[in-house]
């Protein structure tokens, strides 16, 4: 009688899957125990040493109460009365004189059944939590087990020269124009399963990147091409009856000027971006007080822009952390030009910095300009993207991602929070000056 491969296959994979649920539930067990093991002789010896110190506040409260005072060079001792058998406990004074003869055994007994009840709910509340910490266990194994069954499944695979042949078949019949939704590539074959999900993984991630670098490419030119379209329009201008015409020659210039200086900010964050997308641009790291940071450009903005009133909210004490100071002024005065464009004249923006709730520093800038949509907040680190509220101000929609790119970079990460009409306040978190430098900086 012929038995049936697949059959076989699956009854093998289901004793390994067995296996293995069974060596996790020994380990988490043994784990587990090693736990409670670990904090009943921690309980105890502060239990122990609980008792210890009730039966000497016991003894210092029997001698102060007889005495009325207590005094070193007193002799103690425990003594236990060969008639009565009760536990003495006597105190002598230097000269031998006996100050004090207290009955010991009741107290040392009502003291030891305090601290062995507390001893008892302590390993009542183990037992109680038994099934949580269980759990916990295995949720936190969970992603190692996961891993060795990976493993042991790869280690298990013997491919034939017909599936290597599939897969170089398959590799071939990739369709370029597929969607990044359709899957690239698609073996029909369960021995395969799990190379053509890595596969696929790998190619769809390769497509998005794609992707992303054509969309760079395509908003590049055409932020590029407007300038340049405005220039050539009034060089043609010029060409043709500018140089008579004073007022045109001037109007021209000015427009020339505007753009050029446009386009020159716009291919420096450009490279800027480039730069940092091959790892060209480095953090020049040292410790950085975010206090004195945020004065600096609260002084600056102050001088600069005097259509707003700036506010300052930083404390006087210094928040230290580890920064490329230029990168992090850099991201500070991006948020501060942003808050300024789109907040009206004679409106406050505020710049502050501190330290959240769970001590994390911040920088912030806080403007009360016309806000940003709700449903527009996830893209506004985007290149090249801005709203349609904003759109007929000047800017190229670089900048948020450049502030990003640094603070990305440092380790942190922007809290943004903002409501139409009312304002927008942009905070950025850092890592405190005890966490880690980033990596690859």
């Amino acid at each position: 009688m012929s038995s049936n491969p697949e059959k076989s296959d699956r009854k093998s994979l289901r004793t390994r899957a067995s296996d293995q649920l069974r060596r996790m539930s020994s380990i988490t067990r043994r784990l587990h125990w090693y736990a409670i093991r670990k904090r009943s002789f921690l309980f105890l010896r502060i239990d122990l040493l609980f008792f210890a110190a009730l039966c000497l506040g016991w003894c210092a409260d029997r001698e102060f109460a007889k005495t009325g005072t207590l005094v070193w060079e007193n002799s103690r001792s425990f003594k236990l009365a060969e008639k009565t058998n009760q536990l003495i406990y006597t105190v002598t004074s230097p000269e031998g004189k006996v100050l004090l003869r207290a009955d010991a055994l009741k107290p040392l007994i009502v003291i030891s059944i305090a601290v062995f009840s507390l001893f008892a709910l302590q390993m009542l509340g183990q037992l109680f939590s038994y099934f949580r910490e269980d759990k916990k266990i295995r949720k936190i194994l969970s992603p190692i087990n996961e891993i060795a069954l990976k493993a042991d499944e790869l280690s298990r695979l013997s491919f034939s020269e017909d599936k290597y042949q599939e897969i170089e078949k398959a590799l071939e019949n990739i369709d370029p124009s597929q969607t990044a939704a359709d899957v690239p590539l698609s073996f029909n074959d369960q021995d395969l399963s799990g190379v053509e999900a890595a596969m696929n993984n790998l190619l769809l991630r390769m497509r998005d990147s794609y992707r992303q670098q054509a969309q760079f490419v395509n908003d590049a030119s055409h932020e590029l091409r407007t300038p340049i379209a405005v220039i050539l329009g009034y060089a043609n201008m010029l060409d043709r009856w500018g140089k008579s015409d004073p007022k045109t020659l001037e109007e021209s210039i000015t427009a020339i000027k505007n753009e050029t200086q446009h386009m020159n900010h716009l291919v420096e964050q450009l490279l800027f971006l480039a730069r940092g997308d091959s790892g060209k641009t480095t953090l020049e790291l040292e410790q950085v007080d975010i206090c004195t940071l945020m004065q600096e450009v609260y002084e600056e903005s102050f001088m600069i822009d005097e259509g707003h009133r700036y506010r300052a909210n930083i404390p006087d004490e210094s928040i230290v952390i580890t920064a490329d100071p230029a990168l992090l002024k850099q991201a500070v005065r991006i948020l501060t030009d942003n808050a300024a464009k789109y907040t009206p004249d004679g409106m406050e923006i505020t710049l502050s910095a501190g330290l959240t709730p769970e001590n994390e520093p911040y920088l912030q800038v806080q403007d009360m300009g016309v806000g940003i949509p709700e449903e527009e907040i996830p893209h506004i680190f985007d290149r090249f993207y801005r709203s349609d509220e904003v759109r007929h101000s000047a800017g190229t929609g670089l900048g948020l991602s450049i502030a990003k790119w640094i603070v990305d970079k440092h380790g942190g990460h922007f809290e943004v929070l903002s409501r139409q009409d009312l304002g927008t306040r942009m905070r950025i978190i850092m890592p405190p000056k005890e966490a880690s430098p980033p990596k690859g900086v």
